[in-house]
């Protein structure tokens, strides 16, 4: 990477802004945290939020920042300082301009949506990777870059713009060609992902989600929808500009998403109306079989993953590689079986009990709908087996939700156990309470057909001991994380350490602890 002074960072600034760029520092860094300046960094001082970053500026320069970017009027520091009209999207911009817009050199294919993301992420990079191209991933849940996995953080949602231009820098320099980069509605509306210069955008499904931050479902569209209407902004690139919008035909987005996608669309779904769809649907307890049928091309595809929200995040990446970079739909197929699963995502625990046990990242009423619907199917040669789930809602955020995933549990599923999930500093007994009121609102009993467990693990171990032979029992909600919050402390917690552990207790078998959280006193 090559030094770049202040000026240069602004060279191809897209945006109105008033420069003093003094004696033109060389800059080292780029950052939005006070506390990670270090000398010769640009620091940018975001505003809104629960902190106003401009308060933080004293502190950067005394830590050694060489210039300073903001939103307010200053005047008389003892730096450089450029003003903006949105600092947010700026830090965007500036990163990738001090990374050298290594976006620019890459084909970068961008994935959004509510649910399934991180799947049909996993799924587009097999398929790639398969074709023989060099492919990175970003997604909520790790980067990979070659044979390097790095974390991204303890709860879902998109890096922030510096790492993500850090990490396209170093895919660059590890000689790579593609990227697959999951985008969260935050990330959109926080311009983390700006300047990232996509080819293909593609969504899943924009259902019930974020709404305590975004407002309204037409917000939180928006926000998703930046990723298609950004498809536009995308710079020619000298290996290609395919510019696809790839679109889910069977979801409600789809009539929005039509109009301002742009010219160049290519739709899935499941039924024949679509570009690309399903058709010889199978599902089985061990994975599904279909044929995809697209333009000029059939091909039988078949995938360890089950339930049929993973036939249509199948067709997403299918649709992406085949119709958007000319990928052989039979090399496409052969890369979605080689995904034998992602973590937390319907992902089976088997200590030799005789019922199934699932942990599914489901966090949404949508997510929860299929998955209780897909666990239903997995059940279809057990016609007596029950389905059995154990599900919180997280606090500080969409309470409506809680409301309807206890509605849609209540309906789905045959017995429901709700307990915390990242309560954070809401009262766990309140968001409980209000989920009560979900489940007896569509005729479920407490105490007969529904349960209140503080303590998550208790909740886990408390559904295998109602669990019968042939059931199916499945926690939902946490999925791969890494921790649970209460207050505003992070405790370690992974739901498939907590089944492996319950399952150990029931069967009397050697096995790890179920981790501890804060409500075990309480249970």
């Amino acid at each position: 990477m090559k030094p770049s002074t202040l000026s240069t960072l602004f060279a191809e600034f897209p945006f109105h802004h008033k420069n003093t760029f003094g004696s033109d520092p060389q800059i080292l860094a780029i950052t939005a945290d006070s506390r990670q300046v270090q000398p010769g960094s640009l620091f940018v001082a975001l505003g809104g939020g629960s902190v106003d970053g401009h308060q933080f500026i004293p502190a950067a320069i005394e830590r050694g920042a060489l210039a300073v970017v903001g939103e307010q009027a200053l005047n008389g520091l003892a730096v450089p300082y450029i003003r903006v009209e949105n600092a947010r999207q700026s830090l965007a911009y500036l990163s990738a301009a001090f990374y050298d817009y290594p976006a620019r050199k890459l084909t970068m294919l961008g994935v959004t949506g509510t649910d399934g993301k991180t799947t049909t992420s996993n799924l587009l990079y097999r398929i790639l990777l398969q074709a023989g191209y060099k492919t990175g991933m970003i997604s909520t849940v790790n980067a990979v870059i070659g044979d390097e996995v790095l974390d991204t953080g303890f709860h879902v949602t998109t890096p922030d713009a510096p790492e993500v231009q850090h990490y396209l820098f170093r895919m660059l320099a590890a000689g790579l060609t593609h990227v697959v980069l999951e985008t969260t509605s935050h990330g959109w509306a926080q311009y983390r992902v700006d300047a990232c210069e996509f080819d293909i955008g593609l969504v899943t499904n924009i259902t019930h989600e974020h709404l305590d931050y975004h407002g309204s479902y037409e917000n939180y569209r928006a926000a998703k929808a930046r990723l298609f209407t950004g498809l536009a902004n995308t710079l020619p690139k000298p290996q290609g500009n395919p510019r696809l919008a790839v679109l889910n035909q069977d979801d409600q987005s789809y009539p929005y998403l039509q109009q301002v996608a742009g010219p160049f669309q290519a739709s899935y779904g499941l039924g024949a109306q679509a570009d690309v769809h399903a058709e010889e649907l199978v599902q089985a307890l061990d994975g599904t079989r279909f044929v995809a049928v697209g333009p000029g091309f059939r091909v039988e595809v078949h995938s360890p993953l089950v339930g049929l929200f993973n036939v249509s995040n199948c067709l997403a990446a299918l649709t992406a590689a085949v119709n958007g970079l000319g990928i052989d739909p039979q090399v496409a197929a052969d890369g979605i079986a080689a995904l034998p699963g992602v973590p937390g995502r319907m992902e089976r625990i088997d200590l030799g009990q005789n019922f199934t046990a699932i942990v599914d990242f489901a966090h949404t009423p949508n997510a929860l709908k299929v998955s209780l619907e897909t666990a239903r199917q997995m059940l279809a040669s057990h016609p007596a087996g029950r389905v059995i789930a154990v599900f919180g809602s997280a606090g500080l955020r969409d309470k409506e939700k809680r409301r309807m995933m206890a509605e849609v549990s209540a309906q789905l599923a045959d017995l429901s156990i709700l307990t915390a999930e990242d309560p954070r500093t809401e009262s766990l007994d309140g968001i409980l309470e209000e989920m009560a009121e979900g489940a007896r609102g569509k005729g479920a009993q407490e105490g007969l057909s529904f349960w209140r467990v503080k303590d998550r693990g208790e909740a886990i171990s408390f559904a295998l001991t109602l669990a019968k032979p042939g059931d199916l029992v499945i926690s939902c909600g946490k999925g791969h994380e890494q921790s649970m919050c209460f207050g505003t402390t992070e405790y370690a917690w992974d739901d498939r350490i907590a089944m492996r552990a319950a399952l150990s207790e029931y069967l009397g078998l050697p096995g790890p602890q179920i981790p501890y959280l804060p409500t075990r006193e309480q249970v």
